[in-house]
């Protein structure tokens, strides 16, 4: 009896362990349970709807449209427009034997439907044209890449292709936005061109601006109207990529509610794109136009009537032209000639053969160095690129830097045998004037005038050395800066050259007098067309160096400015009036063919810069400087022609038609003369100048030039 009680007790006792381990087990699991429901709840619930509303949707988003650039009078230099495009995807490999009779079937029926139903005012693509597009040989993409066959697809062809689709395997339909830019080629090289935004962030040949945004977007906190997409066009260079973002808008987001086999359910939800912002240039299309045509003529006006300069045949083949407004920084020109046609990118890639054909036009050489294609790299090399050294256009610079350090004064008279000897004895070195012509006693003003390499050899150059030795090249380098040359003008475009600084290496190699010497007359720096025009407008507006602006103003759709540009000053020199009045009474007579008749003062300085390229073989470069109305100026001018010869025959005419052209669409004193517009008043930031007169020659500038260097 007492074991049977034990058993029980100790039985009951079990029991009851075993329901309180239960109940505690399940008040435990139960607890968890209401937490993880809180959490759910509370914590996760917001962001698990919003993963169910993603999966119970499809989003697929669309290009946004791509802003326009205007010029400064509204003519439209680029444009989008949407349109229906036919895309093919390689599903196999086309070039082997057995699928090539497949290949040739799916182009005949493509050529029939383009034939029956394309626009019949448009030329029609033949089967050539067709098989190139379609690239089964990868020469122009991968083969992941889907090739774009056609563009503007008409409402018949796209009902035809939506009802066969199961006869054409490969075949879709993608609706873009195509990028169109003026046929007559205005600025082509700095308004820039489009590219597919994953060729932009591509590790080779992409950009790191691009490369940066695709980082950032990979977020998931990020907009979807925001991120970019692979196949979009994106802005690789020029104002195109300067202002991607302002030009870009915003995707637009096509919505389907979907089952859990992803078949769509119900009616799509559109958010429509958003068009970009619009750009105002502060260029005129007008004055660009003519700016590119003087230069073409200038080339053909050299060529036809070659003259021997020295022993020099210019052989241009390019040109290179940047007219800026001097109180506002705008550039109302800027030409790299020859250039192209950037329709050429349409689609955002171009082919091998297209890309062999533009390489050296397409590229802005007014801020890069470019050079001109010849059959044999061999040839290429004996030839100079865009970026030549000054010549005598410095030599109102030296003039300066010559005052601002009490070498001389404005009445110090120098007697010019016709060159000036330095070196050590028995290694002297002569610098010559052009023809060794002795201008007898001068004075700076007078030096300018005749450009005189012996003045600014002996008064400036070796003046430095004297004053400061080895110190006189930071000296130099210092005063160079403060004028724009040796620095970027800031402009912001892509891959803007600083220019190429020699008098460094010059003072290592040969000696610092050598270097001070040569520099003091142009040969030992070569900068851009657009650091010339920043470094001339410096002159014309005593010392104030402007940032250059290509956008007057951006828009939105609607018309209402979102930013207006206003004129920036990078830094600004001090020099007393006197030292002004100098330089401009000896650039308003330099000797300059081409503006006879003109009906305003100008001060100007041709230059004519000898450069060593291949090893040995020595060409000239002409160059040349100008602004107008000298008393209130308005319109600074830089004009570069590589192996142009003489400045004053080569370069200076160019300059001439671009004060016309400014002259007759916008007004040199304010009141446009023949605009083409005729309603449009005139550009903003333009003021009003004083007309003058001033008497000019058809003589070329004969005054510099040295045994190894010169510049006229």
């Amino acid at each position: 009896m007492d074991d049977q009680q034990k058993r029980e007790i100790t039985n009951r006792r079990n029991f009851s362990l075993r329901l309180n381990i239960f109940f505690f087990i399940s008040f435990i699991v139960f607890s968890v349970l209401i937490v993880r429901l809180a959490i759910l709840q509370f914590v996760e619930g917001p962001e698990l709807k919003a993963m169910a509303d993603r999966m119970g949707y499809k989003e697929v988003s669309i290009p946004p449209i791509r802003g326009s650039i205007y010029d400064s009078t509204g003519e439209p230099i680029a444009y989008s427009t949407s349109t229906q495009s036919l895309y093919f995807t390689l599903n196999k490999n086309y070039t082997l034997d057995e699928n090539k009779a497949e290949l040739n079937q799916i182009i005949s029926s493509l050529k029939k439907v383009f034939d029956k139903y394309g626009d019949p005012n448009v030329p029609q693509m033949n089967e050539d044209d067709i098989r190139y597009q379609m690239d089964v040989e990868s020469r122009l993409n991968y083969g992941y890449v889907p090739r774009r066959i056609k563009s503007g697809l008409t409402q018949k062809e796209i009902a035809y292709f939506m009802q066969h689709k199961e006869e054409f395997k490969g075949i879709d339909i993608v609706e873009e936005s195509i990028r169109n830019y003026d046929p007559d080629t205005v600025a082509v090289q700095l308004v820039g061109y489009l590219k597919k935004y994953k060729s932009a962030i591509n590790p080779q040949g992409g950009l790191d601006y691009y490369r940066k945004i695709e980082e950032e977007s990979s977020n998931l906190d990020a907009k979807s109207d925001e991120k970019y997409l692979q196949n979009e066009d994106v802005g690789f260079d020029g104002l195109e990529l300067l202002f991607q973002k302002e030009l870009r808008g915003k995707n637009g987001i096509k919505k389907f509610p979907v089952n859990n086999a992803g078949r769509i359910i119900g009616p799509m939800e559109l958010t429509k794109p958003v068009k970009g912002d619009n750009l105002i240039l502060t260029l005129n299309k007008n004055v660009q136009m003519k700016t590119e045509q003087a230069i073409m003529d200038g080339i053909k006006r050299i060529n036809d009537n070659a003259y021997m300069s020295r022993g020099f045949k210019p052989n241009p083949r390019a040109g290179y032209a940047v007219a800026m407004e001097v109180k506002t920084g705008n550039v109302v020109s800027m030409a790299s000639m020859p250039d192209y046609d950037p329709n050429i990118w349409r689609g955002g890639k171009i082919s091998t053969d297209d890309y062999n054909e533009i390489e050296s036009r397409y590229v802005n050489g007014t801020i890069r160095s470019v050079s001109q294609k010849y059959k044999t790299q061999k040839e290429q090399n004996k030839h100079p690129s865009s970026i030549v050294p000054l010549g005598s256009v410095i030599k109102p610079l030296s003039v300066l830097i010559g005052l601002q350090e009490q070498l001389f004064t404005s009445r110090t008279v120098y007697q010019d045998h016709g060159f000036f000897q330095f070196g050590k004895k028995g290694h002297e070195v002569k610098v010559r004037n052009a023809s060794s012509k002795a201008n007898g006693p001068i004075t700076a003003s007078k030096a300018i005038e005749k450009s005189s390499n012996a003045f600014m050899a002996s008064m400036v150059g070796d003046g430095l050395i004297n004053r400061y030795g080895k110190k006189s090249v930071e000296k130099w380098d210092e005063y160079m800066k403060q004028f724009g040359l040796g620095v970027s003008t800031q402009s912001g475009l892509l891959n803007e050259n600083t220019g190429i600084i020699d008098y460094y290496n010059s003072a290592e190699r040969d000696s610092y007098q050598s270097a001070m010497v040569y520099s003091s007359f142009g040969q030992q720096g070569r900068y851009t067309t657009l650091q010339l025009a920043q470094y001339v407008t410096m002159l014309a507006n005593h010392g104030k160096r402007l940032k250059p602006q290509f956008v007057k103003e951006i828009q939105d759709t609607d018309g209402n400015t979102v930013k207006k540009f206003q004129p920036e000053v990078l830094n600004e020199v001090k020099f007393d009036d006197s030292h002004w009045k100098t330089i401009e009474a000896g650039m308003s007579k330099v000797k300059v063919t081409g503006f006879e008749g003109f009906p305003y003062s100008f001060n100007r300085k041709t230059g004519t810069s000898q450069q060593t390229v291949g090893g040995n073989l020595t060409v000239e470069n002409a160059v040349f400087i100008a602004y107008a109305p000298a008393d209130n100026p308005v319109l600074a001018v830089a004009v570069v022609v590589p192996e142009g010869g003489y400045g004053g025959q080569g370069a200076a005419p160019i300059a001439r038609e671009i004060f016309d052209a400014y002259d007759a669409e916008v007004g040199l004193d304010g009141v446009p003369k023949n605009p083409t517009k005729k309603t449009e008043a005139p550009a903003n930031g333009q003021q009003t100048g004083t007309s003058g007169t001033n008497s000019t020659t058809t003589n070329r500038n004969g005054s510099n030039g040295s045994t190894s260097n010169s510049g006229r």
